[in-house]
C-alpha cells in the first residue's frame, strides 16, 4: 500500500500570489499542495489551479473553501453556498477533497444542512467534502465555543472528518485519542506541532509539545487513506528565502520518514 501523500497548504502564504506557492513547493520536494481559497483570483478558478499544478508537476489534494473571517465576502456570505462553490471547482480542476470549517452556533441553517444534506453528497458529486476540529476561542480568560459541531460529540454524526492537530491541542484532546475517535471516518490531515499554551499556534512539527512523529506512525500502520497537509505558520521564516526552504525541506522529509 503506498504511502499517504504528504501536502503542503497555500494557507502559509496567505497573502502572497497562488503562483509564487506553487513554485516554491515544488521546488522543496513536495509532490501535492492544499490551495487555501483567498482573495487571490488565482485560488478561486479551476483553470488557474489546473494550470500552475500541471506547470510544476503538482497535485492539487485538497481545495480549502473560504471560511476564515479574512475571507468572509469570498464568493459571497452564505456557507452552504461557499461549499457547493468549492465542489463546482474541485470537480473541474480534478481536485478530491474540500476542507471545510464547521458552522458558527448562530448559523442554524448550516447547522441543518450539515445533517441533513451533506450525508450522501459526495456520492453525488464525486467530491468529498470534510468537515474540521475546532476549537474555544479565549475570551476573558475562559474557552468560549463559537462552532457548532467543534467538539467531538457533535462531530458523532458527520460522515467525513478533518483532524487538524493544533485546534485538537487547543480544544484540549489528545491527539492519538482523537485520531482513534475520528476511526474510518477520518479523510485528512492537517498537520503542525501547538505550543500547549492555549492558543492555536500551528508551528512546525517537532517545536511543539504534540506527538507528531507517533501520530504519523500510527496513520501509516493503520493503512490511512488520506493525505497528511503540512499547515504552518511560517511568518518567522518569510524574510530569510534559505531558511524557509531549508524548513520546508525538513518538515516533508520527517513526515514521509514516518509515513513510509
Amino acid at each position: 500500500m503506498p504511502s499517504p501523500p504528504v501536502l503542503f497548504s497555500s494557507a502559509a502564504f496567505f497573502a502572497r500570489p497562488l503562483a509564487d506557492t506553487f513554485a516554491l513547493v515544488a521546488q522543496t520536494g513536495y509532490g501535492g499542495v492544499e490551495v487555501m481559497v483567498t482573495k487571490d483570483p488565482a485560488s478561486q478558478h479551476p483553470r488557474s489551479m489546473r494550470e500552475l499544478a500541471d506547470r510544476h508537476g503538482l497535485a492539487i489534494g485538497a481545495i480549502h473553501a473560504p471560511c476564515l473571517l479574512l475571507t468572509r465576502r469570498v464568493w459571497g456570505t452564505d456557507p452552504v453556498g461557499k461549499i457547493y462553490r468549492a465542489i463546482e471547482v474541485a470537480e473541474e480542476a480534478e481536485v478530491p477533497l474540500v476542507v471545510v470549517h464547521p458552522p458558527f452556533r448562530w448559523q442554524r441553517g448550516f447547522r441543518r444542512w450539515l445533517d441533513e444534506r451533506l450525508p450522501g453528497l459526495s456520492d453525488r458529486t464525486g467530491v468529498t467534502v470534510a468537515v474540521e476540529n475546532m476549537f474555544p476561542v479565549r475570551m476573558a480568560g475562559r474557552g468560549v465555543p463559537l462552532h457548532a459541531n467543534a467538539d467531538l460529540d457533535e462531530l458523532e454524526g458527520l460522515p467525513n472528518l478533518v483532524l487538524d492537530t493544533s485546534h485538537a491541542a487547543v480544544a484540549g484532546r489528545d491527539l492519538l485519542e482523537t485520531r482513534k475517535r475520528f476511526g474510518e471516518r477520518l479523510r485528512h490531515v492537517h498537520l503542525s506541532d501547538n505550543a500547549g499554551r492555549g492558543w492555536d499556534s500551528h508551528l512546525p512539527p517537532g517545536e511543539g509539545v504534540l506527538p507528531i512523529d507517533e501520530l504519523l506512525v500510527d496513520l501509516a500502520r493503520d493503512g490511512y487513506a488520506g493525505a497528511v497537509t503540512l499547515e504552518v505558520d511560517l511568518r518567522r521564516s518569510l524574510t530569510d528565502p534559505e531558511r524557509l526552504r531549508e524548513l520546508m525541506v525538513q518538515m516533508r522529509e520527517r513526515c514521509e520518514h514516518r509515513l513510509d
